[in-house]
C-alpha cells in the first residue's frame, strides 16, 4: 500500500566550523554570521529512509523545514536526492521559538500540507542537540512516536511500522500504528548523494511557502508561535574562565606513575 511520507529537516551551521560559533550576550542566541548553513546531518538519513520506503511501497515523499528564506536550500538538496515536493515554513512570527513552539508550528505546517501516513525526522539537530522536537511534534499531532530508530519495516497492509529502537547495549523492537512520528539515527542507512539528473529535476519540483496565516487556519493560535509561544528562554549567557597549571613529569614510566599518583593526592584529585 502506498504511503504519503513527510520528512522534517533543518538547516544548521556547518558542524565543520562550529569553532567559529559565538553567542550573542544580549539575546542569548547563536551568532551564525559567516558560517555556511547545511542540512542537519542526521536529517539526510531520514530523507534517505523515506525514499527507501517509497521505493518499496510506493507513495510520495515531501520534505518540510522551518526557517528563514535561505532554508529553502536544504529543501532543494532533499528534492535533488529524490523527494517529490517541499514545504518552507517561513514567517517572522516563528522567530525565537524554543522546541515546544517549533513543534507546534511544524505540526500546523504538516496539517496544512496534506494528509500523511508517516512523519520521519532526525533524532536531534547538531546545533541544539536537545532531541525534544520529535516527541513534542508527535504530541502536537496526537500520533504515536518512536525515537532512536535504527531500522524501520512497514507492514504489507501499511497500517503498522515495526521499528528497532536503540537502547544501551542493544535495541527494542517496537510496533507503532500509523500515522506515527519516527526519529532516526545515523546508523539506519547510508544516504545517497544527488546525481546531476536529480539536481536538474529538483528545479522542476514544487516548493510551497507557508506562513503564520496558514498555520492559524490549521488550528494554531498566534500566541503559540515563536518567542511568545516559548515557555523556555535563555536567561543569560556567560563565558567560563578557567585557570590551568601544567606540570611535566618525566623519567622512568613506573617512577613517573608513582610520582603522578603522589602529586594528585597532594592536590586532592584522588
Amino acid at each position: 500500500m502506498p504511503l504519503n511520507i513527510l520528512v522534517c529537516i533543518k538547516q544548521v551551521p556547518d558542524p565543520e566550523q562550529f569553532d567559529r560559533i559565538t553567542l550573542d550576550p544580549a539575546t542569548g542566541s547563536i551568532n551564525r554570521a559567516g558560517i555556511p548553513p547545511v542540512t542537519n546531518p542526521v536529517d539526510r538519513h531520514a530523507v534517505e529512509e523515506a525514499l527507501r520506503i517509497r521505493e518499496a511501497s510506493g507513495g510520495t515523499v515531501a520534505v518540510l523545514t522551518m526557517g528563514p528564506p535561505q532554508a529553502r536550500k536544504c529543501l532543494e538538496d532533499a528534492l535533488a536526492m529524490g523527494a517529490d515536493r517541499g514545504v518552507l515554513l517561513c514567517d517572522m512570527a516563528f522567530a525565537g521559538a524554543d522546541t515546544l513552539a517549533t513543534a507546534a508550528v511544524l505540526a500546523a505546517g504538516i496539517r496544512s500540507a496534506g494528509d500523511f501516513d508517516l512523519v520521519l525526522c532526525g533524532n536531534e539537530s547538531v546545533d541544539g542537540a536537545t532531541g525534544q522536537v520529535p516527541a513534542q511534534l508527535a504530541e502536537a499531532l496526537g500520533w504515536p512516536r518512536v525515537t532512536y530508530a535504527r531500522k524501520i519495516e512497514i507492514a504489507k497492509e501499511a497500517a503498522t511500522a515495526f521499528v528497532e529502537r536503540e537502547i544501551e547495549e542493544g535495541f527494542l523492537r517496537v510496533e507503532a500504528r500509523l500515522p506515527a512520528v519516527i526519529a532516526v539515527v545515523k546508523r539506519i542507512n547510508r544516504y545517497r548523494l544527488p546525481t546531476i539528473f536529480g539536481i536538474l529535476e529538483a528545479g522542476k519540483k514544487e516548493i510551497i511557502e507557508v506562513g503564520c496565516a496558514a498555520c492559524e487556519c490549521a488550528g494554531l493560535v498566534a500566541e503559540a508561535m515563536g518567542l511568545a509561544g516559548s515557555p523556555t528562554r535563555v536567561a543569560g549567557v556567560f563565558q567560563s574562565h578557567r585557570k590551568r597549571h601544567v606540570e611535566m613529569i618525566g623519567g622512568d614510566p613506573k617512577e613517573a606513575a608513582r610520582m603522578l599518583i603522589h602529586r594528585l593526592r597532594e592536590l586532592d584529585a584522588l
